[in-house]
């Protein structure tokens, strides 16, 4: 059992960082070093993806910071363990200073900004001037910004908050997501010509793997699954990255 556990917890690793270069290459001359993350709807899994692409990211010795944007449902710092003295209401309104806010999550270079419960007005939050200026202000202290957004059905916020940024990911998940849902969504996002749509996440998909997670291919090109039975067994829970990020 612990084995089959720590196999997905590589597969989901490697998912991740497969996700990070492919962020890296769309973008070779202009870098996208801040990022929303979204969906059509609700659990859909993308506080999942923000999380394990912040990881992958400073697992490459990159500094990155993980924002709570989705104000209305707060789910991040339950999911870090961690708890900080304000967010991001604090700092917009000046109580404290950005530095004071920030957390560490007990991974090297992985920081996080965090939301109060029940903020007044979010969509308001978010196309003001205080708001615009706080998302450069955390692009010149750190590599990577990661936005954790509502999902764009649900509230206009993600489609702000994406057109601050340097590219959205749209997270979808499998056999879960109506195919109109994500099309809206999608529309949604690119009503905004400030919106740049890095690409689409596939989530909670089933992937082949084995206890080793690698395959080879035999002299006749037949592909094989590496593991003391060599068959592969079937996934559920983790994430992969389609053609068009």
């Amino acid at each position: 059992m612990a084995k089959a556990k720590n196999t997905d917890k590589l597969v989901v690793q490697n998912a991740a960082k497969t996700l990070l270069a492919n962020i890296r290459f769309a973008s070779v001359d202009d870098p996208i070093r801040t990022i929303t993350v979204t969906s059509s709807i609700p659990n859909e899994g993308k506080s999942t993806v923000s999380i394990n692409l912040a990881q992958a990211i400073a697992t490459s010795g990159k500094s990155v910071l993980l924002v709570e944007a989705d104000m209305r449902r707060r789910s991040l710092s339950d999911m870090l363990g961690v708890r900080s003295r304000g967010g991001l209401y604090a700092v917009l309104s000046e109580q404290i200073s950005i530095d004071q806010a920030i957390v560490e999550t007990g991974q090297k270079n992985f920081y996080f900004l965090d939301a109060e419960p029940h903020i007044p007005n979010p969509a308001d939050i978010i196309v003001s001037h205080r708001f615009s200026k706080l998302v450069k202000a955390l692009s010149a202290k750190f590599q990577y910004v990661i936005f954790d957004a509502p999902p764009v059905g649900t509230f206009i916020d993600a489609a702000e908050i994406a057109s601050l940024t340097d590219g959205a990911l749209f997270v979808v998940r499998e056999n879960f997501t109506k195919r109109e849902e994500a099309l809206n969504a999608i529309g949604q996002l690119k009503k905004s010509e400030k919106v740049k749509l890095i690409g689409t996440v596939m989530n909670y998909c089933e992937t082949e793997t084995s206890e080793y997670y690698y395959s080879y291919y035999t002299k006749d090109g037949k592909k094989v699954k590496k593991g003391s039975d060599g068959q592969g067994t079937s996934k559920k829970g983790i994430f992969t990255n389609r053609a068009n990020v």
